[in-house]
């Protein structure tokens, strides 16, 4: 890193705890005091293409807390952001078992809310995150992530052809109809690790990917989240909550089904990235989040009719599912 460049000469450098993506995270304390943060690329990239700062502009439109983007280096592969500390909505979660625990979910359920919302309004077919989606191929592309990276390349399940393609058919039987749902504006990776608390408040950061999918995805991603535990009153308050935030006339039945539905595609998403860090990576540090994730794909398997089939599929190669 040239700190120079980054007209930071003369600065402190702390490595900041990297996370699943090629990106390097460094903060940078100024002579001057303040602080920001450099996200160093893999790679240089094009003036005016990196997702970041567009997503960025979107999502402060909305409006959203989320870092501002104070420079962009392309051929150095840097962006240099405001510095929101570190203290994400996990580490708070683990930390301090109290009260503030609900108000700060229910802050990030108000978020969503208003990133559906104001998301439609902004709608833009020349912005990318509007042009990309969960369809069946982004679905099914996960779906056939979990199998390789996970069963196969971290539980070491051996298919024969025939369990192979009852396998998939019943993946597929998960991802038609979310693919066919209406879709809103979602942020792709609304969890604790990506929220963070800045001056009493609760930022989003790790937006780039954001596209259009059902409006369950960000709400699962919170509530169903590989990295903290909920208690399910709490979980069943804030579903409440964005329910009436978003103002719909479905049933208990229908939404319940649709959330154990989109719950248990990102269940196993999140499965099939934990162990592709593992044996293809070599990144050991995602294991200590497998048995909560296995533990609630275990639930909706037992607890929905609808996936008795798969469950008689993944059981004989995943213990933890008999």
């Amino acid at each position: 890193m040239c700190l120079e460049r980054i007209g930071a000469s003369g600065a402190r450098v702390e490595p900041l705890t990297p996370d699943a993506s090629d990106r390097r995270y460094y903060r940078v304390r100024l002579p001057s005091g303040d602080r920001v943060v450099v996200a160093l690329h893999s790679a240089p990239f094009e003036p005016g293409t990196l997702p970041f700062p567009r997503v960025a502009e979107l999502f402060q439109a909305v409006p959203l807390p989320v870092p501002a983007v104070r420079r962009e280096l392309p051929d150095l592969g840097i962006l240099i952001l405001d510095d929101l500390g570190d203290v994400t909505l996990q580490a708070h979660t683990g930390a301090r078992p109290d009260h503030r625990h609900l108000a700060l979910y229910e802050e990030a359920v108000d978020h969503l809310i208003r990133l559906q919302q104001r998301g439609a309004e902004l709608f833009d077919p020349q912005l990318e995150p509007f042009r990309l989606a969960f369809d069946v191929e982004k679905l099914m592309f996960e779906m056939d992530f979990f199998v390789r990276h996970f069963l196969e390349g971290c539980r070491g399940a051996v298919f024969q052809p025939s369990e192979r393609e009852a396998l998939r058919a019943a993946l597929r039987a998960i991802v038609d109809p979310l693919a066919a749902e209406p879709r809103v504006l979602c942020h792709r990776d609304y969890h604790s690790r990506n929220l963070m608390l800045h001056d009493g408040r609760l930022f989003v950061i790790d937006f780039q990917d954001a596209r259009m999918g059902p409006d369950t995805y960000d709400l699962v991603s919170l509530l169903r989240d590989s990295y903290v535990d909920l208690p399910e009153p709490m979980v069943d308050a804030l579903i409440a909550r964005f329910r009436r935030g978003r103002g719909t006339a479905e049933s208990d039945e229908a939404f319940g089904d649709r959330f154990r539905l989109m719950a248990l595609q990102r269940n196993l998403k999140a499965l099939g990235t934990f162990g592709y860090q593992a044996s293809a990576r070599g990144n050991p540090a995602y294991a200590a989040y497998v048995p909560r994730t296995l533990g609630y794909v275990r639930r909706t398997l037992e607890t929905d009719a609808r996936f008795a089939r798969l469950r008689e599929l993944l059981a004989p190669k995943v213990p933890e599912l008999q």
